[in-house]
């Protein structure tokens, strides 16, 4: 992986949300879902954004680590990590050197079984302290209408990453009309439940405060007059989720 480059989208200095503590962001350019409340839509495509190095990368990264405290690090997000395997691993590598705190921010969609991605996510593994896994439903055809695609490579990672003993955090927008059916929330909350490393529930209220992003690129936004969730939606579907019952790994 000597001389792999990354195609990074932006940085943030001080993220407080992707992740334990203060974080060094990475948004990687490319993704392969089209959710339809997406707020990074500028991330999708592989040709955007600019080229860097994983020691370029870390290099920035690591002048913020006086902010980081015992609980922060570098959470690379996007866009789709796993969509730069190479990369993401050799920057993950040169943190574990220095004893950073590594996190990925991931929808699952590339994982598969299949060769050359699992030998390659496999090295990725053991250099990853957790990862951030966005589930956005748990109905594969209401899936596919939300995003494009089904759920599988998603759950597959879930099941997979537990399996492994690899700590997650599970992640749900709450879009009101898509995603706050009660009924699939209880089944998205039994398959949570089947996982044996999940640390942390979120529950993340839908907004729209990306559409100006979609008009600057002439995407039509799909979710125009959806409101976001009000706070009894918000409330029931962590009730649901039961994500007071998860209390591990807790930001500061």
């Amino acid at each position: 992986m000597t001389g792999c480059k990354g195609r990074i989208n932006a940085t943030e200095s001080f993220g407080s949300v992707d992740g334990p503590g203060i974080r060094f962001i990475v948004f990687v350019q490319g993704c392969r879902y089209r959710c339809q409340y997406c707020h990074n839509p500028e991330t999708w495509e592989t040709e955007g954004g600019y080229e860097a190095t994983p020691e370029e990368i870390f290099r920035q990264a690591l002048r913020y680590r006086p902010y980081w405290k015992n609980t922060g690090g570098i959470t690379v997000s996007g866009g789709e990590p796993l969509l730069q395997l190479d990369f993401v691993t050799e920057l993950f590598r040169l943190a574990k050197v220095k004893g950073v705190n590594t996190a990925v921010d991931t929808a699952g969609e590339p994982f598969t079984h299949a060769q050359p991605f699992f030998g390659q996510f496999e090295r990725l593994l053991p250099l990853t302290d957790l990862f951030l896994l966005d589930l956005k439903h748990i109905d594969p055809t209401r899936h596919k209408q939300l995003t494009g695609t089904d759920n599988l490579s998603a759950l597959a990672l879930a099941l997979f990453l537990s399996e492994r003993g690899k700590p997650m955090w599970i992640r749900h927008v709450l879009v009101p009309g898509y995603t706050t059916d009660e009924d699939d929330l209880r089944r998205l909350a039994a398959f949570i439940r089947s996982l044996a490393t999940v640390e942390r529930v979120e529950v993340l209220p839908y907004h729209a405060m990306a559409v100006h992003k979609y008009e600057e690129l002439r995407i039509p936004y799909r979710l125009d007059g959806v409101e976001s969730p009000d706070a009894a939606t918000i409330a029931r579907a962590e009730e649901i989720l039961g994500v007071a019952d998860y209390t591990g790994y807790m930001k500061q």
